[in-house]
């Protein structure tokens, strides 16, 4: 039996994917681009609006056009893209069948698991309730913070702005948007750790990635139990720690400590960043910058100002990104830490690839390798464009296509200055980072091919 209407064109979960995506950023681009989303006369143009609502769906932050040119009805449809796209166009589907109907079909289910990386298929549907309880919760909670913090620090006119600036930036936080509503994004919060260190944790916790909330969650719960000494016989008991949420929280813990010794090494002594402010601030603004750009894109000082070692370390922290399954970008920690595997492998001659007493499979060393040499090349590629077509550097074509791709929306202050096809070239790149390169590539792919035999092997040489 032939499948009908839409189903039909895709072939598989990943063009779904990317075909909601593109349709979210382009019903974005068309309320954007009426002329009440700003409180300009002219409005937003087109590139404009489709460049906002692009980075705005794909949780990024890059912006060709200043947010205080957005009135409320504008302010209001970017957040609901950001929260849109960081939760996930097919987990939101899945989490509204859920609650309709109570279950989810194979092929939702499928269509969720291209989305949110989820390991296990039949657990879903317990992933899915944990990611709209996890959201809900931190988001809530992050949003009371900021509201005291807008309100009693004096940011706001009074509590109504507060708790509207305060659920904005915890929507924008917790999904690594980056986007403020303020039009110098942080930096009006450098001597306010109150206000710096909440969005820090709400990033960092956004990036770790719902399957390893859920694994914390069920953890917690078991232990519980079993402290309390309800356990009966037979029942549930702790699990060792998975590979994945060991890898991830591993190098989670490794980049949030070199991220900010790297910006203070570096930005010490620059009077334009670091070097003017207090100890106390240099720490904290260190380790905010040191980790935002692990996706979250937000910034307490100018970037534009930064050493060009910290600017290219930057990009490092860019490409690698944080967790999957998460509201990141990037190649993410898990595929970091399988090359690196592949490299210690390599080196001390051992045939298998091993972490933490585990072998890894080679297609998923195969699927690492593919991953970081296709997003090599889509910023390589983007970095070219913009060199040749816009005459920036090199620094600065690599830090702003390294953070389209990463989706983390730092800039060195070029987006707006940069043509029209260098802003349609970011915008496939914002995509193709926000949906993944492999599952971009695979849902562009006119078809997929087999070979049903397989040729003579031979080696050549290496090196």
């Amino acid at each position: 039996m032939r499948r009908a209407g839409l189903l039909s064109i895709v072939r598989n979960p990943a063009q779904l994917v990317v075909v909601a995506f593109v349709a979210l950023i382009a019903f974005g681009m068309f309320l954007l681009v009426l002329p009440w989303s700003t409180d300009a006369a002219s409005g937003l143009g087109w590139e404009d609006s489709l460049f906002l609502s692009t980075s705005a769906t794909t949780v990024t932050g890059l912006s060709t056009v200043d947010i205080d040119t957005l009135s409320l009805f504008g302010e209001l449809v970017v957040l609901a893209l950001i929260q849109v796209g960081g939760f996930g166009i097919m987990t939101i589907g899945s989490v509204l069948a859920l609650v309709t109907l109570r279950r989810v079909g194979l092929r939702q289910r499928m269509l969720a698991q291209a989305e949110i990386g989820a390991v296990d298929i039949g657990e879903l549907s317990r992933l899915l309730w944990a990611i709209a309880r996890i959201t809900v919760i931190v988001e809530g909670t992050l949003a009371v913070i900021l509201f005291v913090g807008f309100w009693q620090g004096g940011y706001e006119d009074g509590p109504v702005d507060a708790a509207y600036s305060g659920v904005f930036h915890a929507i924008a936080t917790f999904n690594n948007a980056g986007i403020s509503l303020y039009s110098d994004n942080l930096a009006g919060f450098v001597g306010d750790p109150f206000v710096i260190l909440p969005v820090t944790f709400g990033f960092i916790i956004g990036g770790l990635g719902f399957p390893v909330y859920v694994e914390l969650i069920r953890r917690w719960r078991i232990d519980r139990v079993e402290r309390r000494g309800l356990a009966q016989k037979g029942a549930e008991r702790v699990k060792p720690w998975s590979l994945h949420a060991r890898i991830t929280i591993g190098a989670t813990v490794v980049l949030l400590v070199a991220g900010p010794l790297m910006v203070l090494a570096f930005e010490w002594t620059n009077p334009d960043t670091l070097g003017s402010l207090g100890l106390v601030d240099k720490l904290t603004n260190g380790w905010f910058q040191g980790v935002t750009p692990r996706t979250a894109g937000f910034n307490t000082i100018d970037i534009g100002a930064m050493n060009e070692t910290t600017l290219l370390a930057t990009s490092v922290l860019m490409f690698v990104g944080a967790g999957p399954a998460s509201t990141s970008g990037g190649i993410k920690v898990t595929t970091a830490a399988v090359l690196a595997a592949v490299i210690w492998s390599e080196v001390r001659g051992e045939r298998d690839v091993n972490i933490f007493r585990r072998r890894l499979p080679t297609p998923m060393v195969r699927q690492a390798l593919t991953i970081v040499l296709l997003s090599l090349v889509f910023v390589g590629v983007t970095c070219l464009v913009l060199m040749a077509n816009d005459g920036l550097s090199v620094t600065n074509a690599l830090f702003e296509s390294t953070s389209a791709f990463g989706t983390v929306g730092l800039s060195t202050g070029v987006t707006g200055s940069i043509s029209t096809l260098g802003h349609v070239v970011l915008v496939i790149v914002m995509i193709s980072g926000r949906v993944g390169p492999v599952t971009f590539v695979t849902a562009i792919a006119l078809r997929d091919s087999a070979r049903l035999y397989r040729h003579p092997e031979e080696r050549p040489i290496i090196g």
